[in-house]
């Protein structure tokens, strides 16, 4: 890989920028999910059980998406093989595509569609992840 197609610290600065706002809107997803849980299922006893049922219970299962995006802007931003431009900025789509609240998308995207719709604390954090990306990404169908 020849030096100009190297990542730039531009893009490494702003996938670093990316990967903060995405860990704190997966906190506020897993916070809203539980609650949700925690109202059909009962209480979640400690930080263990919820840590499994965040792993392995179908009920977070979506999250699992975004979860995986952020390990693989870990790993990029952690590589110590020269990483492309082109890979640093696929993962930054990636993550545009994947926050489109819809209707009639992805399961993730009908899943976020609901918790923008319900949660104040989704739509600020949503809100941050657009500021970052450009111009407001709510979908038509929010408003």
């Amino acid at each position: 890989m020849t030096p100009e197609d190297q990542v730039s610290e531009k893009t490494r600065a702003h996938l670093r920028s990316v990967r903060q706002i995405l860990l704190r809107l997966h906190k506020t997803l897993l916070d809203f999910e539980r609650l949700a849980y925690e109202r059909e299922h009962g209480k979640i006893s400690n930080s263990y059980e919820f840590l499994n049922l965040a792993m392995h219970n179908p009920w977070f299962s979506w999250l699992r998406h975004l979860s995986e995006l952020i390990v693989e802007m870990d790993e990029l931003l952690d590589a110590r093989e020269p990483v492309s431009e082109n890979t640093a900025v696929a993962l930054i789509e990636q993550s545009r595509l994947l926050l489109i609240p819809s209707e009639s998308g992805s399961e993730f995207q009908r899943k976020y569609f609901t918790s923008v719709q319900q949660s104040p604390e989704v739509v600020m954090a949503h809100s941050e992840f657009a500021k970052l990306l450009g111009p407001a990404r709510l979908s038509k169908e929010i408003h």
